[in-house]
């Protein structure tokens, strides 16, 4: 088997800016599922945090409170692998804390690699950012996930960049964002087999 990345990975969920089915750029609601879900996929694949971006402070409540049920009382009780999970997570208000987050902790801004349905300029397909990843001296890697219709152009062109479509060989491509997020974390992160 090979070796887990060494490259420090990270993953930023964004509730804003993205799209809505018009295109327009709306702020979308934290879903329980895509907490737990993307929180469990990152810890399994060995990611350093998981952003949860959102600049509505209801949902910073939320995602506290669902966090602090899974790591103390009946919640670690129930189930002590949820809160571990969970413990990856921080909640923030915007792409310029997750910046600063991982600045604070390597003393280098984050190489932000926008994953999107759609094909862009810029794009990197996964045996190339694999590579990347696996390799000595690269900076660290957050991966942009975008809720409602995906993340807002902007988010996509300001990107370092641009992770290829996931492409299962058929014409329907419309996972929901923790599908995708547990996909991707396998291509990129997986040993080999």
């Amino acid at each position: 088997m090979g070796a887990m990345a060494t490259t420090p990975v990270y993953a930023a969920l964004l509730h804003y800016p993205v799209t809505d089915r018009r295109g327009d750029a709306v702020t979308t609601s934290v879903t329980t599922l895509d907490i737990h879900d993307i929180a469990r996929a990152a810890r399994t694949y060995g990611l350093h945090k998981y952003f949860v971006v959102t600049p509505t402070e209801p949902h910073h409540w939320l995602v506290r409170r669902i966090i602090s049920h899974w790591q103390g009382g009946w919640g670690v009780e129930y189930n002590p692998t949820r809160g571990d999970a969970l413990g990856a997570i921080e909640v923030v208000s915007d792409l310029g804390c997750v910046t600063q987050a991982i600045f604070d902790a390597h003393g280098v801004a984050p190489v932000y690699v926008a994953t999107s349905a759609r094909r862009y300029p810029n794009r990197v397909g996964f045996a190339e950012l694999r590579r990347r990843l696996h390799e000595a001296g690269q900076p660290p890697h957050c991966l942009l996930f975008g809720t409602g219709y995906g993340l807002h152009p902007e988010v996509i062109m300001e990107a370092d960049l641009v992770l290829e479509p996931i492409d299962a060989g058929t014409d329907y491509n419309h996972l929901s964002v923790r599908s995708a997020a547990s996909i991707i974390f396998d291509r990129l992160l997986a040993p080999d087999r």
